[in-house]
């Protein structure tokens, strides 16, 4: 199968559309390590974490601040399996949405990735099996911005040398998916692979 899309670029989100949520499994180990109560946890874990994703906060501070709210301590042991767990627990896959970046790859079009993530995910996006389907990759944290900022759709148009005009866009979050949308991107939100393909295939169309 092939899907060609001319004169545009796919813009892929990586978390959650690429991959799949954490699994329960994912989620009970990680709170396994940390030893404290599940909805504390999971408040203090996404509250601070604009702070990885923009490349302001280090791994080790992330980790320090959410046992500050937690009101513990955490010995760098710990802080350690803390990431590991965490790390592991975003890299799953959706094989439905590899198929149809693969299918869009054997059809010539051009590809990349813009994802809200720490620096530690750079790598694994560039260098996994996948990577290779993406000329470019954009991770939030080397660039000093995070979705939903405009600035950021901004400066991946103007890297990837298009227009807004000419990207297309694809996030589980509606509020990026907006956001992209009002600089006159070619948006969708992300709920399901078949949603996905009927997308895609609607675009190759026209």
């Amino acid at each position: 199968m092939s899907i060609s899309i001319r004169n545009r670029v796919v813009v892929f989100d990586y978390g959650e559309v690429i991959s799949r949520s954490p699994s329960e499994i994912d989620r009970s180990a990680l709170l396994a390590i940390a030893d404290t109560p599940a909805a504390a946890f999971w408040e203090s874990y996404w509250s601070h974490r604009d702070g990885l994703d923009e490349g302001t906060m280090s791994v080790p501070e992330y980790w320090q601040l959410v046992a500050s709210d937690l009101g513990t301590r955490w010995a760098p042991a710990t802080v350690h399996e803390l990431w590991i767990a965490d790390f592991r627990s975003w890299w799953s896959l959706e094989p439905g949405t590899l198929e149809l970046i693969d299918a869009l790859h054997t059809g010539g079009t051009r590809m990349a990735i813009l994802s809200n993530a720490g620096f530690d995910f750079a790598s694994g996006f560039r260098f996994s099996p996948l990577g290779h389907y993406f000329e470019r990759v954009f991770v939030s944290a080397e660039m000093n911005l995070i979705k939903p900022d405009p600035a950021i759709y901004r400066e991946v148009a103007g890297e990837l040398g298009i227009s807004l005009g000419e990207m297309v866009f694809i996030d589980n979050k509606a509020i990026n998916t907006d956001a992209a949308a009002a600089l006159g991107i070619t948006a969708h939100h992300f709920t399901s692979v078949a949603g996905l393909a009927a997308f895609l295939h609607s675009l190759a169309e026209s």
